[in-house]
């Protein structure tokens, strides 16, 4: 299982359907929440980072448009509105707290430039050393294409959401540990919404076909992610021997069970000598 006296970087990753309330505005209660919790890792020792989506969701609705835009420039233009009010509410709250915040806005550039990726990972590096959260979203504004990530250990990896996006991250940071808080609880043998019958899965060792077939489509009106990304960002997590937990974001001090070693959601990694393989 998780060894978590090993853990001390952690990324988090929340996605719009956690940030928001189902007629697409924001839930301040849960961005409080979240941001308290984090504080109180960062507190406890741990090095933060948050990925967050929410960007276009949230300017879509400053922007008095009924629906998530679908034509670029309109996603776009609710990105660039967007943005500004999420880090605003972000600053605010882990204010509170006592913990300064850094924006981070990636690009398919900044990820696939050998040098500005390196930049990139010296300004995680002097992050930590400050004791700033670093908050990562894609810059919706001005990219136009899909991530795609190499490095001389990992095959091409495209990206085109947040969790996958995440995963590159806590690649990049070196991390301990990914948690994806979503709206469910984890990963299931069908799709729960439409199976009452649907069976947690605990522990996964290996992404396998039967596993993507029930993992079914996509995610909510508000948001572009559904259980399929989430197991893409787990295979590159496994494949760099970084743990990953899905979890329901629904009540973000769940983050205290993952890191205390407690059963929640489910939980990815590589097989282990002796260890039973669920799927």
């Amino acid at each position: 299982m998780l060894n978590t006296k090993a853990i001390k970087r952690v990324v988090v990753k929340v996605g719009t359907s956690t940030l928001t309330h189902d007629n697409g505005r924001l839930n301040l209660r849960t961005i409080d929440h979240l941001a308290r919790v984090i504080s109180e890792c960062q507190n406890r020792g741990y090095e933060m980072v948050l990925v967050t989506s929410a960007a276009i969701s949230i300017g879509a609705q400053k922007l008095g448009m009924e629906e998530r835009p679908t034509e670029l420039r309109f996603k776009q233009a609710a990105a660039a509105v967007g943005q500004g009010e999420l880090m605003h509410l972000y600053n605010k709250c882990f204010a509170e707290y006592g913990h300064n915040v850094a924006q981070i806005l990636l690009t398919h550039e900044d990820i696939i430039h050998v040098s500005r990726r390196r930049n990139l990972i010296n300004t995680f590096d002097a992050l930590f050393i400050s004791g700033a959260i670093p908050i990562i979203n894609e810059n919706d504004t001005v990219s136009v294409k899909e991530i795609e990530f190499n490095d001389e250990n990992t095959n091409s990896i495209v990206l085109g959401d947040n969790d996958t996006l995440s995963a590159v991250v806590a690649k990049l940071c070196m991390a301990d540990l990914l948690i994806l808080l979503t709206d469910i609880e984890g990963l299931y043998d069908s799709d729960p919404r439409q199976n009452p019958q649907a069976q947690l899965i605990p522990v996964v060792y290996e992404i396998t076909d039967q596993l993507r077939r029930a993992a079914g489509g996509a995610g909510t009106r508000h948001g572009t992610g559904g259980m399929s990304t989430k197991l893409s960002a787990a295979q590159i997590c496994m494949e760099d021997h970084i743990p990953m937990h899905i979890a329901s974001g629904k009540n973000p001090e769940i983050v205290f069970d993952i890191l205390e070693g407690k059963p929640a959601g489910t939980l990815f990694l590589p097989p282990q000598p002796g260890e039973e393989e669920i799927y």
